[in-house]
Order: structure tokens, then C-alpha cells, then sequence
């Protein structure tokens, strides 16, 4: 009976143990791939923030005034 046991854990092993060393490769690339999206994110909600505080500085006062 033992033997049997031991038998299937050691096949058990055999299938999670694997010689692949490309095996994570794709976990890692959607990792990568979600950080520079998260970046990239980031990057262009600071623009957005600054094109917006940059063009509500401008002062429309004078064109108020050179209206006919």
C-alpha cells in the first residue's frame, strides 16, 4: 500500500515539476505589461492635470473687452 502511495506522489511531483525555463515567461510578460500600462497611466493623467491647471490660468479678461 505504501508503495503504491509513494508511487503516485512521486508522479504527482513529476507533473508539477517541469524543466522548462520559459515556464513563467508569460506571467512575467503580463506583469511587465501591466506595470508600463499603470505608468503610462499615470503619465498622461499628470499631463491632463497640468494642460488643465495651464488653461484655466489664461486670463479671458481682455478678450471680454475687445468684443464689439
Amino acid at each position: 500500500m505504501w508503495t503504491l502511495i509513494a508511487a503516485l506522489v512521486n508522479s504527482i511531483r513529476g507533473i508539477w515539476k517541469t524543466n522548462d525555463p520559459d515556464a513563467g515567461y508569460a506571467s512575467e510578460a503580463v506583469l511587465v505589461t501591466a506595470l508600463l500600462i499603470i505608468a503610462a497611466l499615470v503619465v498622461i493623467g499628470i499631463l491632463v492635470a497640468k494642460v488643465t491647471n495651464k488653461a484655466e490660468s489664461i486670463d479671458l479678461s481682455l478678450l471680454a473687452t475687445m468684443a464689439p
